[in-house]
């Protein structure tokens, strides 16, 4: 004969580490249980009730649930010496929620079950306080009604409060017996006239009907919506279960007492017992905000012998868990119980803390300290972020581009951006429709970049992010009018100088100034990392395209470069013009002359990062995007050309109007003065501008491409222009003889980008031999370097054996290769159809965020594996934007790469995420 479900298990016997059946609070009552702290008795039933509950089209309970809840209440009686239902000594329990994941406030909670007009005299005469019968009776009906039975909380308050002001009470406290029994006779109405019914008055009825509450508030919005913020899966947590347990009373007088309390402080991670309490009391009374509590620290004042209890209970939960511990308690009549434990939430400076000192003080190992810190809440500790103290509505929301908080006036084009951010140094945010190469000392002045298109690979959202700066992108709901310098969003709007605050880590834009709390490297975290990198296989190393960028990343513990994008070196305003010419040129000769103006600004360039870098490896991807990128709009160019054409026109005719000055009376003050006016307007000046933005249209349009980001760009610009490649080659390598020379240990890469054949790589692969053999001459140096490509092409990763006879290193251009692999195009995808597709469960994550392991991650274990037969020693990593993501490392690691390459900022988060992919796999 089949044995029976076992849907139900008392506290004594139920395994407290089985998290997933019994829910977290369940288990962890079962286990408090066992290692004997003073837990009222009770039992739980699982959360594979729940399911089967849920699954039930009439929504009725598992055959044997409620069996199996008389037994379990039958055997509560027999160790309280109470009777459920009994009039004369009345046993009350609370109902509570518990999933295998903590969701605070996500579930509901039901006290003092078991209460009727019959045991609540009973248990006034039992206490022999009328005042605490009638305040446990209306606080059950009131927490019954609302969570089992759907009455609006407003409905109880109206009655509470009408009753509160006529008997002229302040406080919930000031109230009388007469008074909380008039209040439980109007809330008893209250339930009737609600749902045509009268309040049930049998005890079982009452429990029956509370666990299919509970069971039900798991499918409930706030729970749903909870699971989906927080990503939680069904394989992390799936039902809840239901706590039964014995009521204890915080409310039974001034020896009694509730409080919530942490093991240490949650805000700071200081070692201090941290939480609060309040005197005659019950639990919901803490959470709610009806009375102030007070602080732990003073239970030693009012009960000194409770506070004893209570930091020897703080003891032992740490010296079992090894873990900071969230937990409840009452004290009933004297005697100290405790109601729950769970791990404690911190914040990101806290948790790093904690770790650290937990290790110092023999509780934890340093791989439990690392692996209890989630690695994207360090970004807590790296970015400024808004004060969650701060309470506001945002206006809009686009795309969290770049993590990080700021706060500043709007402004609408980046020269206005520099000159009152950079010469004034007022607050500024940048605000553009979309962002172009050309806005770079825009973006060097502003606090943050606000764009209403574009998607997290957009120029403004690569840029912020290696900046550091917070950016939000693709913001749709924002129509920018950069000619009125003014934004509109809905049916409000904001105008150039107005305070704006962007939230990057969320995405969220708001009108007016925020407050901001500024990050902090700690010792403590510096000393997690350290721990992080002894753990960790994975090298961690930085996309850094300044020098300022490269010392940010040492700083954040990066040991290398591994994507300078040298296009970067070419946006600044200076350069700019150079780079034009370069584009522009119409013979070979034109353009090696602009060549030749780069190259030493490129050098200076590749010197800087070479010496912030020494002795790690500094990786310089040759030219990649398509040229027509660094030349203006072919639109803003039409626009351009029209406004010279009138402007021609008026200097025509101010100098015909010259040339009759001396044919008029003119005063000889007004002709001088006309005469400079003339000199500032020259017609040849005009016309020269003219045929330099016709120049410029025609390349615009001769350089047109159906799509570019597939087209002339990368190596296949690089060997259709050569000089281009060769000039890049030659900075890399000069700069690199002159750092042997002043005596430095360096180590230039170069790295070429969109390769899908060998045969490209030996072309280029030529250049560089050629140009290395010439500056070693020409120095009399011997210059290190390593040739490699990204791997961004589907083709490259099925001809890995073949590149890798030329290519010393493998760099996976992700951004690029998600793209190849989906057919996507990522602003596309992002600003349309991906947010769709993620929530329609079609795809489950967003591929250009989290690496798609299924598809690109098959195509780069293909790579390594026959890269790696051709060459085995091959330097294989990672240098798009999944090299910061953590589950996207994991991956990596698990791959066999050598290394990750991130934005600087994100180096601790890749730091700490590879130790954690370490310590996982080591543990298979």
């Amino acid at each position: 004969m089949t044995e029976p479900t076992k849907w139900v298990f008392a506290f004594e016997e139920g395994d407290g580490k089985n998290k997933k059946l019994l829910g977290g609070k369940g288990a962890n009552l079962c286990e408090m249980t066992q290692i004997g702290l003073n837990v009222p008795p009770g039992f739980v039933i699982t959360t594979e009730a729940c399911l089967a509950y849920l699954d039930m089209p009439d929504r009725t309970l598992p055959p044997g649930v409620m069996d199996q809840v008389r037994d379990q209440m039958a055997a509560l009686e027999r160790k309280t010496g109470k009777g459920f239902g009994d009039p004369d000594k009345p046993l009350l329990v609370s109902v509570r929620s518990g999933s295998a994941m903590s969701m605070p406030g996500m579930m509901d909670t039901i006290l003092n079950l078991g209460l009727n007009a019959d045991t609540l005299q009973g248990e006034i005469k039992a206490t022999g306080d009328p005042r605490f019968g009638y305040d446990s009776y209306r606080r059950f009906i009131q927490l019954f009604g609302k969570v089992a039975l759907g009455v609006p909380d407003e409905l109880f308050d109206r009655e509470f409060e009408e009753v509160k002001e006529h008997a002229h009470a302040k406080q919930d406290v000031d109230l009388s017996a007469n008074d909380l029994k008039e209040i439980s006779e109007r809330f008893l109405k209250v339930v009737e006239e609600h749902t045509g019914k009268p309040f049930p008055s049998d005890p079982m009825q009452q429990l029956e009907i509370a666990v299919k509450a509970v069971f039900n508030s798991w499918m409930g919005k706030r729970a749903v919506d909870y699971r989906n913020q927080f990503h939680i899966t069904p394989e992390m947590a799936n039902g809840t279960a239901v706590n039964v347990c014995t009521m204890v009373f915080g409310n039974r007088g001034d020896d009694s007492a509730t409080g919530v309390g942490f093991t240490r402080n949650p805000g700071t991670g200081e070692n201090e017992l941290y939480g609060e309490y309040l005197i005659n009391a019950q639990g919901e009374d803490v959470v709610a905000g009806i009375r102030t509590p007070k602080p732990l620290a003073r239970l030693t004042v009012e009960m000194p012998e409770m506070a004893r209890q209570l930091a020897e209970l703080r003891e032992k939960l740490e010296t079992h868990y090894h873990e900071v511990q969230d937990f409840e308690f009452t004290i009933e009549r004297g005697v100290l119980y405790c109601l729950q434990t769970r791990n404690g939430k911190m914040n990101a400076a806290a948790m790093v803390r904690t770790s650290v000192e937990m290790v110092n003080e023999g509780l934890i190992s340093k791989e439990q300290a690392l692996q209890r810190v989630d690695p994207i809440s360090l970004e807590q500790m790296l970015f400024p972020r808004l004060d969650p103290s701060a309470k506001s509505e945002p206006v809009a929301e686009g795309l969290p581009a770049s993590p990080g908080a700021a706060a500043g006036i709007a402004v609408f084009d980046a020269d206005r951006a520099e000159q009152l951010g950079k010469d004034l140094g007022q607050d500024v945010i940048l605000v553009r429709e979309e962002t172009k190469p050309e806005d770079i000392h825009g973006f060097f002045a502003a606090k943050g970049i606000l764009t209403s298109r574009g998607g997290k690979t957009s120029h403004a959202a690569v840029v912020a992010r290696g900046m550091g700066k917070p950016c939000v992108a693709g913001a749709e709901g924002i129509s920018v009018d950069v000619t009125r310098r003014e934004a509109m969003v809905g049916g409000t709007s904001f105008k150039e100088g107005d305070l704006i605050t962007l939230d990057g880590s969320n995405g969220y834009v708001y009108i007016g100034a925020i407050p901001t709390m500024d990050p902090e490297f700690t010792a403590e975290l510096s000393t997690l990392l350290e721990w992080a990198d002894e753990a960790a296989r994975l090298e961690v190393l930085a996309n850094a395209d300044t020098p300022d960028d490269a010392r940010l990343a040492r700083k954040y513990g990066a040991t290398g470069i591994g994507l300078a994008r040298t296009e970067r070196m070419f946006n600044a305003v200076e350069r700019l013009p150079i780079v034009i010419e370069m584009i522009v040129a119409e013979t070979p000769e034109q353009r090696q002359a602009a060549l030749d103006e780069l190259l030493p600004l490129q050098r200076k360039d590749f010197r800087e990062l070479f010496e912030v870098m020494a002795p790690h490896p500094v990786t310089i991807r040759l030219l990649d995007p398509p040229i027509h990128e660094f030349l203006p709009d072919e639109h803003q160019l039409e626009r351009d050309l029209a406004d010279l054409k009138v402007l021609a026109q008026s200097t025509r005719g101010m100098t015909a109007l010259a040339g009759t000055m001396g044919l008029l009376h003119t005063p000889e003050n007004e002709r001088i003065a006309f005469d400079d006016l003339r000199h500032v307007m020259d017609p040849m000046m005009v016309e020269e501008a003219i045929a330099k933005k016709e120049t410029m249209l025609r390349k615009v349009r001769a350089l047109h491409e159906t799509n570019p980001m597939l087209g002339h760009r990368g190596v296949r610009l690089g060997i259709s222009f050569p000089e281009i490649y060769k000039m890049q080659i030659r900075a890399i390598l000069e700069a690199g003889a002159e750092c042997v020379a002043a005596g430095m240990d360096v180590h230039p890469q170069i790295k070429v980008p969109q390769v899908c054949t060998k045969q490209e790589l030996l072309r280029v692969k030529s250049y560089v031999d050629e140009i290395h053999a010439e500056v070693e001459a020409a120095t009399g140096r011997k210059v290190p370097f390593k040739f490699g490509t990204m791997i961004e092409v589907v083709r490259a990763c099925m001809r890995a054996e073949s590149l890798a006879e030329e290519a010393e290193f493998f760099s996976f251009g992700t951004n690029d290769l998600t793209q190849a692999v989906f057919s996507f195009s990522r602003e596309d995808a992002e600003n349309k159809f991906l947010p769709l597709y993620n929530r329609s469960h079609i795809l489950q994550d967003n591929p250009f965020e989290v690496l798609d392991v299924k598809g690109a991650g098959k195509l780069m274990k293909l790579a390594v594996e026959w890269g790696r037969s051709t060459r085995p020693d091959i330097h294989v990593g990672i240098c798009g934007e999944h090299g910061g993501h953590p589950a996207s490392i994991s991956f990596c690691d698990e791959a066999g790469l050598d290394y990750v390459s991130c934005s600087g900022p994100r180096v601790p988060v890749a730091r700490l995420a590879a130790a954690h992919a370490a310590l996982a796999h080591k543990a298979v």
